[in-house]
């Protein structure tokens, strides 16, 4: 197939040629690294090591705290050198395990052993996702192991692999389709293992000729899987959108992705799931892209989560000129970060520094709403942004949540992306739903 969408999106300017052939390669960081104990949805993990503790790469040094938590594993050997706050890229300070890397990369028992996943039950695959500290690879962070275990396990039909990277300047999922391909779909053939009546779906954006070779390649031959060559547009790559495409039904908040008998995982980790499960190699690093009109040589790493992104920022030669904003993630749902002196985290896909803050711009060219109806035809949930914006201005939350829907919201900023009166409605709904759901949890 090619060609399917879904409702609205937009179409941003790529700026993939940036890093689009950039090979995917391997950095080894230098200095100490740090790994926040809150790198996923849910309860913080708890830290099992103290000061002073030599460690491995493969080790847990932070174990799951609870049903929708996730471990924490070492990615170097080396030293514990703090157990404390240290700031991360979203600008909160998290409770971090810092440590000290000896360059050894000295390894736990079994780790790289092969295993064949066919000999294992379902529950044994699970644990072997959740003890790897697996997450949602694609930006959400939730715990792995709590997706795979669905409660109507016997109606998901559709196991997808989400190879859309939508955003702009990212391409690291596209540099790991064409050199992992093998890998993805055995990560795929892995989580199928337990859903017998599902078939495996890779959704690509047809922007990405080499990447859908590759995963074409990989799935020939299995009457399993199927390959959907998705038309680009933003959000594509939005678990909701990705279910639309493939199944027809649209979820809402309330729902989960299983209600619509899927499961959707990011390209990533159904790659990461294979190196758990066939290989003892748990969650210990992540394909990153550097990239922006900013940066000397846009790049695409294989990187050891804990490294510092000041490094990477060095290893793709550092600012050409002088940057503006530096995101983690991309311009359109990316974090602005105040420091580079981050760790990476499981969940970070990206950094892109710009010359030019787009938002900065957008403030001084800022007018009333026009009422042009843009941003309706744009949004992919089909709300009415302007209508919405309305009844935040008169701080009446409950219109915004019960008579607009505003929770329906993704946060995408399509909207805000084509509003030619340059209104901050994503930003503005983003606090909106923030209040909303903090009120909620006072009561």
């Amino acid at each position: 197939m090619s060609g399917k969408t879904f409702r609205g999106g937009i179409h941003p300017d790529e700026h993939k040629e940036l890093a689009r052939n950039a090979a995917l390669t391997v950095y080894e960081p230098q200095g100490d690294l740090v790994f926040p104990v809150s790198q996923h949805i849910g309860k913080p993990a708890k830290p099992i090591v103290k000061k002073g503790d030599a460690v491995l790469v493969g080790q847990t040094i932070a174990e799951a705290d609870g049903f929708v938590s996730a471990p924490i594993i070492c990615s170097v050997s080396g030293k514990v050198k703090a157990v404390e706050k240290r700031l991360t890229a979203g600008g909160k300070s998290v409770e971090s395990i810092v440590v000290e890397n000896d360059g050894k990369y000295e390894t736990v028992e079994g780790f790289g052993k092969e295993t064949d996943y066919t000999k294992l039950t379902k529950d044994e695959i699970i644990e072997k996702v959740r003890n790897a500290g697996i997450v949602g690879m694609g930006g959400a962070g939730f715990p792995t192991s709590v997706k795979l275990n669905p409660k109507n396990h016997d109606e998901i039909r559709h196991i997808i692999a989400n190879g859309s990277e939508c955003e702009p300047y990212i391409c690291c999922d596209d540099q790991l389709m064409r050199t992992h391909a093998e890998d993805i779909v055995a990560g795929m053939k892995v989580v199928l293992s337990m859903f017998p009546q599902a078939e495996g779906v890779v959704v690509i954006e047809d922007n990405k000729p080499e990447a859908i070779d590759a995963m074409r390649k990989a799935i020939a031959g299995d009457d399993r899987f199927r390959l959907i060559q998705a038309e680009t547009k933003y959000p594509q790559g939005g678990e909701r959108s990705i279910i639309k495409v493939v199944s027809g039904i649209d979820i809402k908040s309330t729902m989960l992705p299983a209600d619509a008998g899927c499961i959707v995982d990011n390209v990533g980790t159904f790659n990461a799931i294979y190196n758990a499960v066939c290989k003892n190699i748990p969650l210990v690093q992540r394909a990153v892209t550097v990239s922006g009109d900013a940066i000397a040589n846009p790049s695409n790493f294989m990187v050891r989560i804990g490294t510092i992104q000041q490094e990477l920022l060095e290893a793709a030669g550092g600012y050409k000129s002088e940057p503006q904003k530096v995101l983690s993630g991309g311009p359109m749902m990316g974090i602005a970060m105040s420091s580079v002196e981050v760790p990476l985290q499981k969940g970070n896909n990206a950094i892109t520094a710009l010359v030019e803050d787009g938002a900065v711009l957008a403030i001084e060219q800022m007018t009333a709403c026009i009422r042009c109806g843009r941003c309706n035809r744009s949004c992919p949930m089909g709300l009415v942004p302007q209508l919405m914006q309305e009844s935040l201005n008169r701080k009446d939350y409950d219109a915004f949540e019960n008579k607009y829907y505003g929770l329906e919201c993704i946060q995408c900023g399509s909207c805000t992306y084509v509003c030619p009166a340059k209104r901050p409605l994503m930003q503005l709904f983003k606090q909106a739903k923030s209040e909303i759901l903090s009120r909620r949890a006072k009561k």
